[in-house]
């Protein structure tokens, strides 16, 4: 977490820099973003009537070769990886010969960045350069508004050359409805120092910059550096792009396979959890693997937070007393309890996590039993052979904690619920007291039989609901219409059946609180399932399963 928050920090801190240096002007919180690597900005660019080198993008080191046959000359090959100081990591070569190239290519292709491989490489034209300018266009929350960025010297060190030299640098603010016309970009070049036909070509690249991120909906463009070569040329040399998630389903000839900003290619964990929040807006479900390839040994912890501050709190803890997290994972917003059980499913199938571990803000708005259900349903599927404390802090916190151990006690491995009252630190500590003192043999899962003939099944939102009504005949309670949060299920003869249209319940009425399983197991006599489906999940075995086999 530490390293990614470095990362984007170092990433922005040139766009923050120059805007306090010419007035007050305080970004608010970065939105999410999806990044684009290098060489597929500069295909937008170029798109966009924005001169980049002659370039080839390889994944081989025999198609390095091939590509310097076709650009000619000394080639530069750049590593493509979410990463900054890409030269002084040695991501960045040059090659005078095409053997050169197949052997800086192959090294490249071999290495790690945050434990992920390098996919591509960008092998490009080296070019002479005589001038290198920075060129950025960021939307701003403050300003509500984008900003156009631009300073007479780029490249590497560009911090440094913005506190040194701030006359160097301006910036523009305008109507996103308007755009920026060429005058106003020639006059934001002219406050830099740069005049005659030099402020006329940059001032067009600027014009495009913003046409660019206004047709591909970007949060985020720069070009760093933005030159000119010796013969008198303007090129984009390097690139980074963001797009806007909100506008990813809007691009799908971009590529994106999930609309985050990682600094690794989405494994495979994350693309899973991604369909499911792409497709449900009912709260926000945000996971993402912080490691993989670990070992039992190495102290690795499921996480599963619920709020930005209460998540970096129990982190926080973590790390404290000696722990890593495998995982960032957010459910808050209100969800609902079937996205926090997909959320508990995807974190148990990380392979070698040693708990889990759950802490939300304290102050969740919404019925905390909601996500204890989803819990509890996610446990006893994958029969949680692995320690757990959850923080389920908030509205019925008291009923939510209960749910959560009680209908947990019969499970492998140990279950402790807290509330808001009880420190995070205190918490993590009773994590790490349950991991030390468990010795969790595998036992085997309590079967339900199979539904009778007569069943009643209706489809919810996300999956699908499925009463045996032969054992609702016999059952005492009818629990699961007394537990039932929107109130959409009547008895028919004494057989729970929908109080609304079939339509109706899978459009949404239904709210899908499990109550009518979780409840109806512990609390009425076990006739009523939920299945709820999480597409490339259900063939992997789970990393925390107790079962035997």
């Amino acid at each position: 977490t530490a390293e990614n928050a470095e990362s984007t920090e170092k990433a922005n801190v040139f766009h923050q820099q120059s805007l306090r240096i010419q007035r007050p002007l305080r970004l608010k919180k970065r939105k999410i973003m999806a990044r684009l690597h290098e060489f597929q900005g500069k295909a937008l660019l170029r798109q966009m009537g924005i001169t980049v080198p002659k370039e080839a993008v390889v994944t081989s080191a025999e198609a390095a070769a091939d590509a310097v046959a076709i650009i000619g000359g000394e080639t530069v090959l750049k590593a493509q990886a979410w990463t900054t100081a890409r030269f002084k990591q040695g991501l960045i070569r040059f090659a005078t010969t095409a053997a050169d190239a197949t052997a800086i290519t192959r090294e490249l292709l071999a290495r790690q960045i945050s434990g992920y491989p390098v996919t591509h490489v960008l092998v490009e034209e080296k070019i002479d350069i005589a001038e290198e300018y920075f060129a950025s266009l960021i939307i701003s929350d403050t300003e509500s508004a984008p900003v156009l960025i631009f300073s007479a010297t780029g490249g590497s060190g560009v911090e440094e050359i913005v506190r040194e030299h701030p006359d160097k640098v301006a910036y523009f603010t305008f109507d996103v409805r308007n755009g920026i016309r060429d005058f106003e970009a020639r006059n934001l070049v002219r406050r830099t120092g740069i005049h005659g036909k030099a402020q006329q070509a940059i001032a067009g690249i600027l014009v495009k910059l913003w046409q660019t991120a206004r047709k591909f909906e970007a949060r985020s463009l720069e070009i760093n550096p933005l030159v000119k070569t010796r013969d008198g040329r303007f090129l984009a040399a390097d690139c980074r792009i963001t797009i806007d998630d909100y506008a990813v389903y809007r691009h799908p000839e971009l590529g994106i396979e999930i609309a985050r900003e990682l600094n690794h290619p989405p494994t495979d964990l994350e693309k899973i959890a991604y369909k499911i929040e792409k497709d449900d807006y009912r709260g926000t479900f945000y996971f993402i693997q912080m490691a993989t390839n670990f070992e039992k040994t190495d102290r690795y912890v499921g996480f599963h937070g619920a709020g930005g501050g209460g998540s970096m709190m129990g982190m926080d803890a973590l790390q404290r007393n000696g722990y890593r997290v495998a995982n960032f994972c957010d459910t808050s917003g209100n969800p609902p309890a079937s996205k926090v059980y997909r959320a508990a499913k995807i974190i148990l199938s990380q392979k070698n996590i040693a708990g889990y571990f759950g802490s939300g803000s304290g102050v969740a708005s919404q019925e905390q039993f909601h996500s204890a259900r989803g819990l509890v349903k996610a446990f006893r599927e994958v029969w949680l052979a692995i320690p757990a404390v959850i923080r389920l802090g908030g509205n019925s916190e008291d009923l939510a904690v209960k749910i959560l151990t009680e209908y947990t006690r019969d499970l492998p491995a140990p279950i402790e619920g807290y509330k808001k009252d009880d420190p995070v630190e205190f918490c993590v500590e009773r994590l790490d007291a349950l991991i030390r003192e468990s010795h969790i043999a595998p036992q085997p899962r309590l079967v339900q039989p199979p539904p009778s003939q007569h069943t009643y099944s209706f489809e919810t939102p996300t999956g699908d609901i499925t009463f045996d009504h032969d054992a609702c005949l016999n059952c005492e309670t009818h629990i699961c219409v007394e537990t039932c949060v929107p109130q959409i299920l009547k008895l028919d003869n004494g057989k729970p059946v929908l109080n609304i249209s079939r339509e109706d319940a899978r459009n949404g009425k239904c709210i899908e609180c499990l109550a009518c399983e979780v409840e109806c197991h512990f609390r009425g006599n076990k006739g009523g399932r939920i299945n709820l489906p999480i597409e490339g999940l259900d063939d992997r075995k789970g990393g925390a399963n107790g079962n035997p086999d």
